[in-house]
């Protein structure tokens, strides 16, 4: 495991580095369609090593929930997985992200063309009405929107903490949202080398509709998302057995998993 991570590792970051520096003279030049073909292309390639050189393998379930148009998907952020994992299945997405990344040479100048959305954390109330702005933009042309509801990563099996963002951009926009529910930070540990064999699963549910009140979705959001991952953990455990570090015990990792939604 320590050998396919260190090579896994390397490489995940040298096809990074690679992609930046070929694609970079003629990426802002090519049309948007080109330029999304580049982006998934690089998914895809990080897909093919995390599966050949890790040994990790990825799961997505319930495609058929990602309507076309504008859309919300809310997801659950356990590892850098989530952030290349679902670009080979959607469109045209804007993702929410820190304003710091932006600022990541090559990294930063592919976002801006790609019109992702930053969010100036320390500008607090402002921070939210850029956002929106910038979702409103994306949503007018038809893009789906990414957002990670928690604001940053968390370890599996850690408490919840959702922001106010995601129930703002509901609100703001009139979009349904869907959730995703998803274990891969059992395999991709945040802030760890190693990469653990097995297979990453993610549940892409059914969507919550436009205009509910704010208790009653954020109860549909966080419920639906929360109910699912820890089925996912649970699976994990049964098939790989992983436990989730953020855990004291093993609550519930017993229990048969529900069938997915």
């Amino acid at each position: 495991m320590f050998l396919r991570s260190l090579a896994f590792n390397g490489l995940f970051y040298l096809n990074l580095i690679v992609q930046l520096l070929v694609y970079s003279p003629v990426f802002f030049f090519v049309s948007e369609a080109t330029g999304w073909w580049i982006v998934k292309n690089w998914a895809r390639s990080n897909l093919w090593l995390l599966e050949h050189v890790a040994g990790i393998r990825s799961d997505i379930r319930g495609k058929q929930n990602l309507a076309p148009g504008p859309i919300i998907i809310a997801a659950k952020h356990q590892s850098v997985w989530d952030v290349f994992a679902f670009l080979p299945y959607l469109d045209r997405p804007t993702f929410i992200l820190k304003k710091e990344l932006l600022s990541i040479p090559f990294f930063g100048w592919f976002a801006r063309r790609m019109r992702m959305i930053p969010v100036d954390r320390a500008r607090r109330g402002g921070a939210v009405a850029s956002m929106i702005e910038g979702a409103e933009k994306a949503a007018a042309d038809g893009r789906q929107i990414v957002i990670f509801p928690e604001g940053t990563r968390t370890a599996p099996g850690a408490a919840p903490d959702y922001r106010q963002g995601v129930f703002r951009l509901y609100e703001a926009l009139g979009l349904p949202v869907v959730p995703v529910a998803l274990n891969s930070g059992l395999y991709w540990p945040r802030r760890q080398f190693v990469r653990r064999p097995g297979t990453i699963r993610a549940d892409i549910l059914a969507p919550v509709p436009p205009d509910l009140p704010r208790a009653e979705f954020l109860d549909r959001l966080r419920g639906g998302i929360e109910e699912r991952s820890a089925d996912l953990l649970a699976e994990a455990y049964a098939r790989d057995g992983y436990v989730p570090a953020a855990s004291a015990a093993k609550p519930d990792l017993d229990d048969e998993p529900s069938a997915p939604r």
